[in-house]
């Protein structure tokens, strides 16, 4: 009985995180009209489901997020209703903020649930403060870092090609490089945060398929021709392609690297239940990833355009070159992040990346009511996760 209600609790977890998460990789596709929210959403749940399962288990499942301290670990019975309360406490608020429309961070929602289960349990000595304060950090970090690369990418697009005498030509030159820096962000990202590779064989490969990719990719490309488009045109054309792959990319990964929010308590309740004793990292098998990823897309089909309106309309306009500055910048932020071990939220760079943009065409043109409401859901995303999760903790012991 306990494992099939964390089956279901994983998989309302697993719904609000496709639910939320879905307007990190398609809103800016959504905004800038280079697909329907109709197809976002589709596209969203098949690549969530695929990346979830092809590349989910290469994620490490650290199940406390290094947020309750090793030693208030080891009673079984205290784990699996901290382990079933944190899904609960953090899957009330995503979905919560999604009914709303705001964007927030999936993991900080966990990290709450975590947080409020130690502390019901053995007080605030249980907490590694260490490590929520760089979580904290994160949420000022994050924004600003996506700010900044999008305000100086857009403005140099809009230098070297948006502002050209003829613009379509400019395009034309730049579409190698474009391609090139493209393909090599998403490669060398993929391969360092989920594959978990060597950062200097990383660095080969990615090298090697960012040049095959920017040769291929410059012939198709090429073969646009502006007939019956003005430059402006061309050039949107020629990003809005660029967009949709950078979208399908994160959307990609976005279920490779976040199903292990949702999977990882279930492994732990399961290896709980079928070994009696606690462990800080378990195996997640393949048909957890499965039920996983499969709730990751309902969320994205059932919820998803709430939150990717938010993001990709309300905060400032967006078309095809702004929405891959967004995607681009959004990409190159997370990668040296993970590189060099700092603590980021994929949410918030994508949020500030989109007023990065806005604010590089001029500051009047971003919506600040919207940016308010959405900073103040992040404000409230730990605290809220952890005291609905020490409510639940405190309700589950009573009858496990």
């Amino acid at each position: 009985m306990l494992l099939l209600v964390a089956f279901i609790v994983g998989f309302i977890m697993a719904f609000s995180i496709g639910a939320n998460d879905v307007a990190n990789s398609m809103s800016t596709a959504v905004g800038a009209r280079a697909i329907t929210p109709k197809q976002a959403v589709m596209i969203a749940a098949v690549l969530e489901f695929l990346g979830a399962v092809m590349f989910g288990s290469h994620v490490a499942t650290t199940i406390t997020k290094g947020i309750v301290k090793v030693e208030f670990m080891n009673d079984p019975r205290q784990v699996l209703a901290g382990a079933l309360a944190a899904l609960l406490g953090s899957s009330v608020w995503i979905l919560l903020a999604t009914v709303w429309g705001m964007p927030v961070s999936t993991t900080h929602s966990i990290v709450g649930g975590m947080a409020g289960f130690g502390i019901a349990s053995a007080g605030l000595h249980a907490i590694n403060w260490n490590k929520m304060i760089s979580i904290v950090l994160s949420w000022v970090l994050s924004p600003i870092a996506g700010w900044l690369l999008a305000y100086a990418l857009f403005k140099i697009v809009s230098h070297a090609i948006l502002r050209k005498l003829h613009p379509a030509v400019a395009m034309k030159r730049s579409i190698p490089l474009i391609i090139f820096a493209t393909f090599f962000i998403v490669c060398l990202l993929f391969a360092v945060k989920t594959l978990k590779v060597n950062f200097e064989e990383a660095l080969v490969w990615s090298s090697v398929i960012a040049t095959i990719a920017g040769v291929l990719g410059t012939m198709l490309l090429r073969r646009i021709r502006p007939v019956g488009l003005d430059e402006y045109e061309y050039v949107e054309a020629i990003f809005k392609r660029l967009q949709i792959m950078t979208s399908c990319y994160v959307s990609f990964s976005h279920g490779a690297n976040d199903v292990a929010n949702a999977v990882g308590p279930v492994a732990l309740v399961y290896w709980i239940i079928s070994h009696g004793n606690v462990a800080q990292k378990v195996g997640v098998p393949v048909w957890l990833l499965a039920i996983g990823g499969l709730g990751i897309s309902a969320g994205a089909l059932f919820l998803g355009q709430r939150v990717m309106k938010t993001v990709g309309e309300e905060i400032t306009q967006l078309n095809n070159s702004r929405g891959f500055c967004i995607d681009f910048s959004t990409a190159s932020t997370v990668l040296f992040a993970s590189v060099l071990g700092l603590p980021i939220s994929t949410t918030h760079v994508v949020v500030g990346s989109v007023v990065g943009v806005g604010t590089a065409r001029g500051v009047e043109l971003v919506n600040v009511g919207v940016l308010k409401n959405i900073v103040i859901s992040w404000f409230a995303t730990v605290p809220v996760s952890a005291l609905v999760s020490a409510g639940f903790y405190l309700l589950i012991l009573r009858f496990i």
